[in-house]
């Protein structure tokens, strides 16, 4: 199949999660091709990107829009803005999985909506985003996340600098937050892309409760979700094991991957 004919896609951020991304694309995804990657250090990639069986091309990120019909983002959230807006602008797909970041920034939803562009967020590290989408359709009473995570994943988020709160030393399961999923955000913006993701599905990142817990006791990223709803009320775990990055789950690496493989399939599964 001809590149033209397949639908490009172009990665944005060559850590764990978007270097997984691209080996994958790489190796075969039905009607998809790997047509370009940026990084904000290009250099330090070349050597295995050469090795790819097609080599995309290495861009700013500001130029993806222009090689792909299908941008997926896998960067600091500091660079989600120039990623997705010339995306989206020009009436195609941005995935996105900084979602904390659409909060400081909900013009580029708009900005979508104007031009016929789309913005993405995959299920990622979370589970049951397609109940809370489907309870969402009726009315949602109360959504709440309680995530534990190993001493690691958690050093040095802004939350716990700016309280002077000091967690290394930790021998027990210990609370360090309890907010909303836009506070939540904020305080941990390479934790909690979960908790906007789950508000965003459900009933908004001021309404959605959230707890996080510092804990030496776990080895797996933790999340339990309790909703309540005129349809449903369940409660739903997942223990994800974590990457090469301690704050990300192998998990969210391949849920791109699925998302990707959604786009032309045969056969689509899920909400």
């Amino acid at each position: 199949m001809e590149l033209r004919s397949r639908t490009r896609v172009a990665v944005a951020g060559l850590g764990s999660i978007g270097a997984g991304v691209v080996r994958e694309l790489d190796r075969g995804i039905e009607g998809l091709a790997l047509s370009a990657v940026a990084s904000q250090n290009p250099e330090n990639h070349r050597a295995w990107l050469a090795d790819l069986k097609t080599t995309p091309q290495v861009l700013p990120i500001e130029r993806l829009a222009e090689a792909a019909d299908i941008v997926v983002e896998c960067a600091p959230s500091k660079l989600v803005r120039s990623i997705v807006a010339p995306v989206v602008a020009s009436g195609k797909i941005a995935i996105v999985l900084s979602v904390g970041a659409l909060l400081d920034n909900e013009d580029l939803i708009s900005l979508a909506k104007d031009h016929g562009g789309q913005i993405i967020v995959p299920t990622g590290a979370l589970i049951g985003l397609d109940a809370v989408t489907a309870a969402a359709v009726g009315t949602i009473h109360s959504v709440r996340l309680v995530t534990r995570k190993p001493i690691a994943g958690l050093v040095g988020a802004p939350y716990l600098v700016e309280h002077n709160i000091e967690i290394e030393g930790v021998t027990e399961p210990l609370r360090i937050f309890e907010g909303t999923a836009r506070q939540a955000a904020k305080g941990f913006p390479a934790n909690l892309n979960v908790a906007v993701a789950l508000s965003l599905a459900g009933i908004g990142p001021d309404k959605t409760r959230v707890e996080i817990w510092a804990d030496p006791t776990v080895t797996r990223n933790t999340h339990r979700i309790d909703v309540d709803s005129d349809s449903a009320r369940f409660s739903m775990t997942i223990e994800n094991i974590p990457s090469e990055n301690p704050r990300t789950g192998k998990i969210t690496a391949l849920s791109v991957i699925a998302c990707l493989r959604k786009h032309r399939a045969s056969l689509r599964i899920g909400t």
